[in-house]
């Protein structure tokens, strides 16, 4: 919005730094990070009153049941909040990904909170029903999916009859290649689909231990952030052999808007947490970051630099299966970081020891850019 009225009103002025992307992504992730810090205080004692705590599962590890009994959840508002007004204060609203990235984050928000609500209403861990909590989410991924696919299919024809690059919306690519491996076509669709909803699932479940999921989201926005700048300009993405997305580098303001915003929830979630993020934050972050690496077509590298996402999701995956055929279990308790503090890891060495493990594979992935 800011963009706008500056080109408006200042058209010959200094102020026309408003168009740089450069410019505006560090003011989104200030623009985050001081709402989160600002907001959370009171968000906090609203919500003490409220008696809006989190719900403690009853089979997860027991030193959870007083530990962590009587704090705050619903703080993800607050990184909704924070992204909400940076994208709408910093990005370009006329760029489709703007809305997108709004649409995404209040859906899943929207979900989340549902979620948290009955869980607090209810006074046990219980919130949204399985299929309806399953069926938004797919719903909200299944409408950014199409639009972005139906977008991308007018794109494409607008470039190839100016004889411009663009991508194609069923391409598929994989890291160390720099060409499509194939073209989904239609089938792409339900595939985005999958992939959002199964990373806002995974950044859920990670969620669990204070400030783990909120920690591994600053090293992953942080990348997507560099990587959609490199995708949104022809001349870095034409170097580098990557896909080139025209636009994409407005949302290196959503990504670093989204680090910003969570790291000032951070500074309250850290260990002893004083508030959770819940369900409104997990599902939105993950949900986030799983359109941006389809928006980018680096769906397949999101593994690697989500990998501590992926690894606790495919614990429980494990766990749930070597349960019902053997009836024995793998790990002492799913997700993995509790087989951790069962195994004597004390709660902080395993958040910062999985942020380390994190922040490496983050390099990597970054890595796979000269790579191709």
């Amino acid at each position: 919005m800011l963009k706008e009225l500056a080109n408006f009103i200042f058209q010959f002025s200094w102020l026309n730094i408003f168009k740089y992307v450069t410019f505006r992504a560090p003011l989104g992730a200030l623009c985050g990070l001081l709402f989160s810090l600002l907001v959370a205080p009171k968000l906090i004692n609203y919500l003490q009153k409220k008696k809006a705590n989190q719900m403690i599962r009853s089979d997860g590890p027991q030193s959870h049941l007083t530990t962590k009994v009587g704090t705050p959840t619903m703080g993800g508002l607050l990184i909704v909040g924070g992204v909400l007004l940076s994208v709408l204060l910093w990005m370009d609203l006329k760029n489709i990904y703007t809305w997108l990235v709004v649409a995404a984050a209040i859906g899943f928000g929207l979900i989340g909170f549902l979620d948290d609500y009955l869980k607090i209403f209810r006074g046990n861990s219980d919130g949204l029903k399985p299929i309806f909590k399953l069926g938004g989410q797919i719903l909200v991924s299944f409408g950014l999916v199409l639009a972005l696919f139906l977008y991308r299919q007018e794109e494409a024809l607008a470039a190839a009859t100016k004889g411009e690059l663009s991508v194609h919306p069923g391409d598929f690519y994989f890291p160390f290649i720099k060409d499509p491996i194939f073209n989904l076509g239609w089938f792409y669709i339900p595939l985005g689909v999958i992939w959002i909803v199964g990373f806002s699932n995974a950044v859920n479940l990670t969620d669990g231990l204070d400030g783990l999921a909120a920690g591994l989201m600053i090293f992953v926005s942080m990348a997507f952030g560099i990587l959609c700048y490199l995708a949104g300009h022809i001349k870095f993405a034409t170097y580098l052999q990557i896909p080139f997305v025209a636009g994409a580098e407005e949302l290196t303001v959503a990504s670093l808007s989204l680090m910003g915003a969570t790291a000032g929830f951070l500074w309250f979630n850290a260990h002893p947490a004083k508030i959770f993020m819940g369900d409104t934050g997990s599902l939105m972050l993950g949900g986030l970051v799983g359109l941006f690496s389809l928006i980018i077509k680096r769906e397949i590298l999101l593994l690697l630099i989500g990998g501590v996402f992926v690894l606790e999701t495919l614990s429980v995956i494990i766990q749930v299966i070597s349960f019902k055929l053997t009836k024995k279990r793998v790990f002492k308790m799913s997700p993995l970081h509790h087989h951790f503090e069962l195994s004597g890891w004390t709660e902080i060495q395993v958040v910062v020891r999985f942020w380390l493990i994190g922040g490496m594979l983050v390099l990597l992935g970054l890595l796979t850019l000269k790579i191709q």
